[in-house]
């Protein structure tokens, strides 16, 4: 039975919804996809149950992602995700919990007020919002109160959010709207180009999984990885299945990983000189999924000269400072 005034944080992400409570730690790992019937506007399924059924819907039926790039672009469907979830986790509520979100850094107010709406909605006695690059460093264990300068480039599925921590606020922030998706997104056109062959988003995920690779190092140690993958020939209509290395990922990912690197260059020469130093010696920490895309830590380390590495539990970082986060609400307030 839930207590009075049980917290929870949420990391409301443009692919994954993880909810932490707390006491209890993370609780819910689920894919933000929600699946509804467009003639009778029910609700089918959510989360991973939702996400097989992405390209594989009849006509009535619809898989979508509510929220695109880090913020909510339907906003009816969040509301119902986010109430599906915390119905979820604690059946036999008597009283409503109060609620902490992750937001990227570059939200709009408009775009902050329809997270703390569809929140209040969905059951929330009371909602707070946190921004995503302090979640994530808290989660990595990093003591933001302390005067010292700290870089996190958090790379989720909608957006990397890139910022300079240091006295427990942000410094220097810039968030862009490329991330996850971007690099399945380059890998399904990449494919279509050079093999001319149709593939869905599942596909393109695992690829980026198993064989993506954005810096190739030294030669002499760097590994070529092949793998097989079915798709839809464009020439001939039928399925087709064909080996793709992760040279080629090297190739698709080129643009998508250049932004990346641009945006924490940027971020860097925005940043006072003392903090500067403060990084280099501590080095640039990433989380969020993007971070684990293979050799991306490599790239950023050799483009600015700063170590970079990826945090412990770089996916679960947002939720767990989300979470860390609830032990001391009252300062949020």
């Amino acid at each position: 039975m839930f207590g009075f005034g049980e917290d929870i944080g949420i990391d409301l992400g443009t692919a994954t919804v993880l909810v932490y409570i707390k006491g209890k730690g993370i609780v819910l790992r689920e894919p933000s996809v929600v699946a509804m019937d467009t003639n009778t506007k029910t609700l089918l399924a959510v989360g991973s149950e939702a996400q097989r059924m992405l390209g594989r819907t009849p006509g009535n039926i619809v898989a979508i992602r509510p929220l695109r790039d880090g913020v909510i672009s339907d906003y009816n469907m969040t509301e119902r995700m986010l109430k599906y979830f915390l119905d979820k986790i604690s059946k036999r509520r008597i009283f409503k919990p109060r609620v902490i979100i992750c937001v990227p850094s570059g939200v709009t107010e408009v775009e902050k007020r329809a997270v703390v709406d569809a929140a209040q909605q969905a059951g929330a006695s009371k909602t707070f919002l946190i921004e995503e690059p302090i979640a994530a460093a808290i989660g990595a264990g990093i003591d933001i109160s302390k005067p010292c300068g700290n870089m996190i480039v958090d790379i989720g599925g909608g957006t990397t959010d890139i910022a300079v921590i240091s006295l427990g606020g942000i410094v220097v922030s810039e968030s862009i709207k490329v991330a996850g998706d971007k690099f399945d997104e380059a890998i399904i056109k990449y494919i279509r180009k050079k093999h001319n062959v149709l593939i869905g988003e599942r596909t393109a995920e695992e690829m980026k999984i198993k064989i993506g690779c954005v810096y190739k190092g030294n030669p002499e140690t760097y590994e070529t990885k092949t793998l097989d993958i079915r798709g839809r020939s464009l020439v001939s209509g039928l399925p087709k299945t064909i080996t793709v290395t992760s040279d080629e990922m090297y190739e698709a990912f080129e643009e998508t990983s250049a932004s990346i690197v641009e945006a924490v260059k940027t971020v860097l020469e925005r940043t006072p000189p003392e903090l500067v130093g403060d990084i280099s010696t501590g080095g640039i920490l990433m989380t969020g999924g993007g971070a684990l895309v293979n050799g991306l830590d490599c790239l950023i380390s050799s483009e600015t000269g700063i170590e970079a590495r990826a945090a412990e539990d770089a996916v679960s970082c947002v939720a767990l400072g989300t979470g860390k986060t609830l032990e001391n609400i009252s300062i949020l307030q």
